[in-house]
């Protein structure tokens, strides 16, 4: 499928999910209870947006440090809204690695790096939002009593935080055992007919090589470049806080009170479950999610606007950003190359 198709999907779904989010929430008291909104609270959300973005970028930069490169700030805040876009159009929001790995690469970082830093990234934060779930429950144990749906939810959250940690253990201490088992999965590929037998040999060096050099970078964040790691990992604590806070500032901006690290909880538990939604950027579901989260700290009438708004400002901005972006560098042409060939990834393999 195209850049074109899946963005027009995505469009469609997020259009269809807001008219559907108002169309069931809103109700006669919904303007009323809007009318005297806090403006100073609102402008808060939305430089609380910029300020994540920033964040994200000196993440960016610091990850990059610890890897041997140095990137500028305009560089690295443009991976941040493409990434937004690869986001968008993709199932699990897979799509935003091949973007920023073509960006690090156009910037002269390597690919086995670029690799590195966006896995490693991508990793921080589904770990960090993991580790907010036991610390709300220490803060507030009576929680799960409460919503008894997230019980099941939780133990699924410290599975799969358990598994990445695993298996990150193993491509760094045994990437033979990773060549091994992406190597028995690409001759499966083959059995049933979705890869050609002329190119599992070369899909097999390809394997090996981007193994070696990625186990080879990811040593450098535990070596030479360990205090730029350790420095990027506060800023992923700051920027995850900075961006998590945006919900509880738009509900106190409608008015309301908010029970800051319930809210964290629920938001943490939406957020990472939005990282395996099959439809383009979690269309959809984020949405409807956001009303089901929202739900829990205002009246029904207003959660539908104040989803949509969380959306718009902390989602929709970056996304619409990104797609500038990528036209203006890509064009729609370019953005279906950097899909199919994972951001230039073939043309670095060739060239070694």
């Amino acid at each position: 499928m195209t850049v074109q198709k899946s963005f027009s999907i995505f469009i469609i779904i997020v259009i269809l999910s807001i008219i559907g989010v108002l169309f069931f929430s809103i109700d006669a008291s919904t303007f009323s209870m809007l009318q005297n909104a806090d403006m100073k609270m609102l402008l808060c959300a939305l430089l609380l947006v910029c300020v994540g973005w920033s964040l994200d970028a000196c993440k960016f930069m610091t990850l990059a440090r610890a890897a041997g490169e140095r990137l500028s700030f305009k560089s690295t805040i443009s991976v941040v809204w493409i990434n937004y876009f690869g986001c968008a159009i993709t199932p699990m929001q897979s799509g935003g690695g091949p973007f920023q790995i073509y960006l690090l690469y156009k910037e002269g970082v390597s690919v086995g790096k670029s690799v590195a830093i966006t896995l490693v990234r991508t990793i921080q934060i589904l770990i960090l939002l993991a580790l907010v779930i036991p610390f709300s429950l220490i803060a507030d144990p009576e929680l799960l009593e409460r919503y008894a749906c997230m019980r099941i939810y939780v133990c699924y959250v410290a599975f799969f935080v358990a598994l990445c940690a695993f298996l990150l253990i193993v491509s760094v201490a045994r990437p033979q055992l990773i060549k091994h088992w992406v190597n028995a999965a690409l001759v499966w590929v083959r059995k049933v007919g979705f890869l050609k037998s002329k190119y599992l040999l070369r899909a097999v060096r390809w394997v090996s090589r981007e193994v070696d050099a990625y186990n080879s970078n990811i040593k450098l964040f535990t070596t030479t470049g360990k205090w730029y790691f350790i420095l990027s990992i506060f800023l992923a604590i700051i920027h995850l806080i900075v961006y998590m806070s945006i919900m509880p500032c738009l509900i106190a901006a409608a008015g309301f009170e908010v029970n800051y690290l319930r809210c964290l909880l629920a938001e943490s538990l939406l957020l990472f479950m939005l990282y395996f939604v099959p439809t383009p950027g979690a269309s959809g579901a984020a949405e409807g999610g956001a009303v089901a989260v929202f739900g829990l700290f205002v009246p029904w009438s207003v959660a539908g606007v104040m989803s949509v708004t969380w959306r718009l400002i902390s989602e929709y901005t970056g996304i619409l950003i990104g797609t500038v972006i990528v036209i203006r560098m890509l064009g729609w042409g370019g953005a279906n190359k950097v899909m199919n060939e994972d951001g230039g990834t073939e043309k670095e393999a060739e060239r070694n």
